[in-house]
């Protein structure tokens, strides 16, 4: 220990001196969405939270305060690079500090179990190891920052069906080898100032009431000494949260802490000792923020500032994965008048994050048609349309400015407000000034709309409770919008898209919008909220003249560049996904534009895996995820040769839906069995002898690489690669282990380490990669202990899981 951090000790309990039980009781429990109550008797601040994980949104769902929006963490996996990930939680360190923000609730190292889980684009990987590694990567960053982590969802919340009951039943090899690994990891590596407890049980016991998997293997195993703050609404017993280690209960101001807390305390059913560990635990964490008077703060002086949206950029091409280029397709050839045909609704509307608690709002957001037509030269670029993956209504976006006006019975306006889009989504104290719900009898979504399109546009709402809906000045539905029997918790409260009426408009003349809600007595809710939206879906034309369209613009084209794309209604937080289909007629699209034009290009729009059924009918394929707000600009840089895309796969594609090892995210009666044990991602197509339609690691960047020589140690190996292409690249060398005769039940090979290397044309570079001891052990259930298998086992040098370039035997005594 530090001097520092004895100082922060001392203070601390020097603080917890001075409270008493209810001051105590109510420290642990949210005062409202995002903070715990300020105690200045002691020089306590309010500690704020926010969510992440690839910007800070801060308190308030608005537009006036914009986030940096990076690219989704699965893009941040795909760069293999603990490295990069550090240098972005050092930016979101930065934003959250501008913010107010002590602590980013993030990052999400559930594992990429099946490629059905909903929430998928928020995780980093199917593999333990690299999940480990990129989020310790993250949490040193931010926590360079000054500002706390928690890391999420501690544990087993790797599918979104039920995610508030399911109990996952997993057996003690692969929840300690497979899912808990990424967690212990970054205990480990990064010394997290936080971590979240998840919503679900796990082998019969809800996750913030674990005793085992709390007190005794996180804090007692692993050491971990931040503190542990429930999933939102996820604490549900107070004497079982707080006896089974759980210090913070969100959000507030009504949870199972204070008041209630106390009064257990004195009815003798829980020992204040168990309260005085958790108040320790969230002053430790004041300490650290610099939020508690008399402790010296971790960081007094935040790192170099950094600018954000080059950053960005960098990231989404460092995340971008090529993985078809067939006769060096790409990077194309923008000289000699030559021409590109860019085609796709998602080209024109990127969808560059997540659903859900991700959700932030950019200051800007730089789409493929923005990138391309800032990079290519005058004329050289066409768009069409093709297909479009949404026939839904959404929340009104672009095109539209709007904002939030609440009135009081009589009419008076109480106070507005910015909105990012149609959508208000108003939870807890997240209000526009002067704004109560005690006084707040109405909102009008209000302002303008600019067509880009002429035609029949359809408006409609979402939401529960009265509405009037009027386009240019006159009044098109006024109704009540009822609770329906939807299953989902979500679309439960906040209703079923709805349309409400047609109008036709002429592009390029404005017109006025509103839409007034008649706010419902909400005093009863233990937690104040109001959500319903505005929504809009543009002319529908007829499918195939739009496909038509795009096959003309291709045919005229030297290249074609497709982009395809999911939606928040297929891929989003709280609902698994049915199949790996892409939505709409994208797949019927990209068959006819590779059917008149050999050269083209697919850029994949899309958090996780899809199927690809016309791959080997197209010149190339790009995997650009969620790539952030300036996703546009990178694909620019990447398809016209400034960048290499840099990716590796973080999660195995399959070929087909069928193929893929895991399908099983519904559970049966309340329970999630994890039958498939050890074996998910690459291990369970390695096991079941599978071709995925592409390999874990899998990433063909714009060079070439010849692998010179390996050695190996039982603690490292040493790997000498060459860049026998024509341009500088990097290279990310995986280090695989394959038992030879195992002993035990273990996958046939599994990722032990992995390095990135750069070189020029022509050079060469040596690596060093350490083998952590854990590449050799398993969790032996008799003992519940640690166990190293001896024996031979091959260590490959790969490129991608499958595509060993050079092997060596190793004997472990």
């Amino acid at each position: 220990m530090t001097d520092a951090d004895q100082a922060r000790e001392n203070a601390v309990e020097t603080a917890l001196g001075k409270l008493d039980l209810d001051t105590k009781a109510r420290l642990l429990a949210g005062q409202d969405m995002w903070s715990l109550p300020a105690v200045p008797g002691i020089g306590l601040e309010s500690l704020v939270m926010s969510d992440g994980p690839i910007g800070v949104r801060g308190v308030r769902w608005t537009a006036d305060d914009p986030s940096i929006a990076l690219p989704s963490p699965t893009a941040l996996a795909a760069a293999w690079d603990p490295a990069l990930a550090r240098r972005a939680g050092r930016l979101l360190a930065q934003e959250a500090r501008r913010k107010g923000v002590h602590v980013l609730l993030a990052p999400t190292v559930n594992l990429h179990r099946s490629p059905l889980g909903g929430r998928h684009f928020e995780c980093y990987s199917e593999d333990p190891y690299l999940t480990g590694a990129i989020g310790s990567g993250y949490v040193n960053g931010v926590q360079d920052g000054g500002v706390g982590t928690t890391v999420k969802h501690f544990v087993g919340n790797d599918a979104e069906t039920e995610r508030f009951t399911a109990d996952c039943v997993i057996a003690p090899r692969p929840l300690r080898e497979v899912y808990l690994a990424p967690f212990e990891a970054i205990v480990a590596n990064a010394h997290p100032w936080g971590v979240m407890t998840a919503y679900n049980q796990v082998n019969g016991t809800t996750m913030t009431e674990h005793q085992y998997l709390v007190n005794e293997v996180l804090r007692g195993e692993w050491g971990f000494d931040g503190f542990n703050v429930s999933d939102w609404m996820a604490a549900r017993s107070t004497t079982g949260d707080i006896l089974g280690g759980l210090d913070v209960a969100m959000p507030g101001p009504q949870t199972v802490y204070g008041p209630a807390l106390a009064e257990a305390v004195r009815a003798g059913e829980v020992p204040e000792s168990a309260v005085d560990a958790a108040v320790r635990n969230v002053l430790r964490l004041a300490a650290r923020v610099g939020a508690l008077e008399g402790a010296p703060a971790v960081v007094d002086a935040p790192p170099a500032p950094i600018d954000g949206q080059a950053l960005a950029r960098e990231l989404a091409a460092r995340g971008f994965v090529l993985v078809r280029n067939e006769g060096g397709a790409l990077p194309l050839d923008a000289g000699d008048g030559r021409t590109v045909a860019l085609i796709g609704a998602a080209a024109r509307d990127a969808r560059v994050l997540g659903g859900g608690s991700a959700t932030v709002f950019p200051e800007r957001v730089v789409s493929p048609l923005d990138g391309l037509a800032a990079a290519l030269p005058a004329g050289a670029l066409t768009f069409a349309v093709g297909a479009d993956p949404s026939d839904e209504l959404v929340p009104a976006g672009q095109g539209f400015e709007l904002r939030a006006v609440c009135r009081d019975a009589s009419g008076a306006v109480l106070g507005e407000g910015g909105l990012p889009t149609g959508q208000v989504q108003w939870i807890g104290d997240d209000l526009p000034a002067g704004v109560t719900y005690a006084t707040m009898a109405s909102i009008e979504v209000r302002g303008t709309f600019l067509p880009r399109e002429s035609g029949e546009h359809a408006f409609g709402t979402r939401g529960l409770g009265a509405f009037t809906l009027a386009v240019g000045g006159r009044t098109l539905w006024e109704g009540v919008q009822e609770m329906g029997d939807e299953a989902d918790p979500f679309e439960a409260f906040f209703g079923a898209p709805s349309e409400r009426a047609r109008v036709t408009l002429t592009e390029g003349e404005p017109v006025e919008v509103s839409l007034t809600y008649q706010v419902p007595d909400v005093s009863a809710l233990p937690l104040k909220a109001v959500m319903f939206a505005l929504l809009h879906l543009g002319p529908r034309r007829d499918a195939d003249e739009l496909i038509a369209e795009a096959v003309a613009a291709a045919r005229a084209a030297d290249t074609a560049v497709v982009v395809v794309a999911t939606t928040e209604r297929v891929e989003s937080e709280g609902f698994d996904r049915r199949d790996l289909t892409l939505p709409g007629r994208q797949d019927e699209l990209v068959r006819a534009v590779a059917a008149v034009n050999p050269n083209t290009v697919v850029v994949v729009n899309a958090g996780s895996p899809v199927e690809l059924p016309w791959r080997e009918e197209v010149a190339a394929v790009l995997l650009t995820w969620f790539p952030g707000q300036e996703g546009g600009a990178a694909l620019a840089d990447v398809l016209l040769g400034d960048t290499e895309p840099g990716g590796r796969l973080p999660t195995t594609w399959p070929a087909r839906f069928t193929d893929a090892p895991v399908t099983d995210v519904v559970p049966a009666e309340g329970r999630l069995e994890y039958r498939e044990g050890l074996f998910i991602g690459y291990r369970a197509y390695e096991r079941h002898s599978v071709v995925p339609a592409f390999p874990f690691g899998h990433g063909l960047g714009y060079t070439d690489w010849t692998y010179e020589s390996l050695e190996a140690t039982p603690d490292g190996v040493r790997v000498r690669v060459t860049n026998t292409g024509s341009r500088p690249g990097r290279e990310v060398v995986q280090v695989y282990l394959a038992p030879v005769a195992d002993s035990v039940e273990r996958p046939a090979s599994w990722l032990a380490a992995f390095a990135g290397v750069e070189a020029g044309p022509g050079e060469s570079v040596e690596t060093e990669i350490p083998l952590p001891a854990r590449a050799f052990e398993i969790w032996d259930e008799e003992a519940r202990g640690w166990r190293r298998i001896a024996g031979s086992y091959e260590v490959r040098a790969s490129r991608s899981h499958g595509d060993a370039r050079l092997t060596a035997a190793l004997e472990i005594a």
